[in-house]
């Protein structure tokens, strides 16, 4: 029996009961199918068959058309760190409203806020704002290639750093098209030209000695190497991220930490935990407080290139950038976010992290849990996921079926089964995923054993 006939008869009970529960989400996704193509605008939250659609939210819980209540174990892709509707945050944004939504004008907020992140990063001694973190990303690497008079780049293969074209390179290439383990095809993706990927040079997340020789290669081309530190979940290994600094400075390659999402691992980010400082450094998701935001910042002599008193500088515009609203709650969202806060989640991270492992335990499951503090995803595979390909060989056509088991019990997650948590959160929200994570694992276990039997233990 095909395998996509043998999901769907081991899965039959779990998609009835999900559209039981959400008729009123099923009829406007109908609606919204007249006029957004496939019924979405925001490819990461589109989902078969249909998407719940969200009424409210009110610190970790949020709430259906249906009337389902969910915890959040995503907090809009790890950028509610504070939860939803944070009483703090609310009285800066409405206290800013009042004043006006936008301006063409600069704010004292806007330097508040550029004070407290200059004062977290180390790194960073001159910052500027946009209005997320693909801009961030994308911003950087214009600064880059503005200091080097340089036009290429490297990312790591798998590695998504937004939907510009630089970055849309080998962000989730077909594993036809990749190239050998040791020189790496640059892929360009769906829409992006090829032109393009001839600009970006690819290397191997996690392996020192492919991608040091891959840079030494094109070091007189390069304006930067840009890594997420912990690249979607992927820690960095020992050594790694050291090693990235050192062979970049010694060919005066920047060095872009792309910490839109890791930040959130420390007070000072993944660049204060493991003690490399980079050039630039992109910013998004937690430092906004809800709202649409991007910053890049890093060395005064490279950001001199975005400064407009400069004879000939990088041209930075953008309606919202520094928004007023988006700065009153990015200052609030910013001082609650303590070395305590941080240190708390993470704790609770690491208890989730053992819960899930000794479900699996359980079930006779083989399965790996990536991430780091208050983030994590997890791969259905018995290797050891370091890197994209190694992440790509998991058993993917597993993730659906967890996913909407794990909404039929009250949890919202990522499809791709990512999770983060925030700080209104406790040891007793965390007991509530656990108990949920193993309900849905029960429930899908057979179907583990038929399709993957190399996932059963024993």
């Amino acid at each position: 029996m095909p395998e996509r006939d043998v999901i769907s008869s081991h899965t039959e009970k779990i998609y009835e009961e999900y559209d039981r529960r959400t008729s009123k989400s099923q009829e406007l996704y109908e609606r919204a199918r007249r006029f957004l193509p496939g019924g979405n605008t925001r490819t990461t939250i589109f989902w078969n068959p249909h998407p719940i659609y969200f009424s409210h939210g009110k610190g970790f819980n949020i709430y259906d058309l249906d009337g389902n209540t969910y915890l959040d174990f995503l907090g809009n892709y790890t950028s509610l760190i504070h939860g939803h509707a944070h009483p703090k945050i609310l009285e800066a944004i409405r206290d800013s409203m009042e004043r006006g939504t936008a301006v063409h004008l600069p704010t004292e907020n806007e330097v508040r806020l550029a004070e407290l992140m200059c004062n977290r990063f180390h790194s960073v001694k001159r910052i500027r704002f946009s209005n997320s973190g693909t801009e961030a990303t994308m911003n950087a690497l214009r600064v880059a290639r503005a200091y080097r008079g340089k036009d290429k780049i490297m990312k790591a293969e798998g590695a998504y750093h937004g939907t510009h074209l630089w970055a849309e390179v080998s962000h989730h290439p077909d594993p036809r098209n990749i190239g050998p383990d040791d020189n790496p095809n640059s892929v360009a993706e769906s829409g992006t030209p090829s032109s393009i990927a001839k600009d970006v040079i690819i290397y191997p997340f996690n392996n020192q000695e492919i991608t040091e020789r891959i840079l030494r290669e094109h070091k007189e081309e390069l304006a930067a190497v840009i890594v997420e530190p912990v690249m979607r979940t992927m820690p960095p290994r020992d050594g790694f991220l050291d090693f990235l600094r050192e062979v970049t400075s010694e060919h005066d390659i920047l060095l872009v930490f792309d910490e839109v999402i890791c930040a959130r691992v420390s007070v000072g980010g993944a660049q204060e935990r493991y003690g490399v400082a980079p050039d630039l450094t992109a910013f998004g998701k937690v430092f906004g407080g809800g709202l649409p935001f991007g910053a890049f910042g890093g060395r005064e002599d490279v950001m001199e290139f975005s400064n407009p008193t400069r004879e000939r500088s990088i041209d930075h515009g953008g309606t919202f950038n520094a928004n007023p609203v988006t700065m009153a709650a990015g200052i609030v969202a910013t001082e609650m976010l303590t070395s305590e806060a941080i240190n708390r989640i993470n704790a609770l991270g690491d208890v989730q992290r053992k819960g899930m492992e000794k479900t699996l335990e359980e079930f006779n499951i083989a399965a790996q849990l990536t991430g780091i503090g208050s983030y994590m995803q997890m791969h259905f595979t018995d290797e050891d996921v370091k890197d994209f390909r190694s992440s790509a060989r998991a058993k993917s056509s597993l993730n659906a079926p967890l996913y909407i088991s794990l909404l039929n019990n009250g949890i919202s997650a990522a499809p791709r089964i990512m999770t983060a948590l925030s700080t209104p959160m406790s040891n007793t929200e965390i007991g509530t995923f656990i108990d949920a994570f193993r309900k849905s694992m029960e429930r899908i276990t057979p179907l583990i054993k038929q399709i993957a039997p190399n996932l059963t233990i024993g």
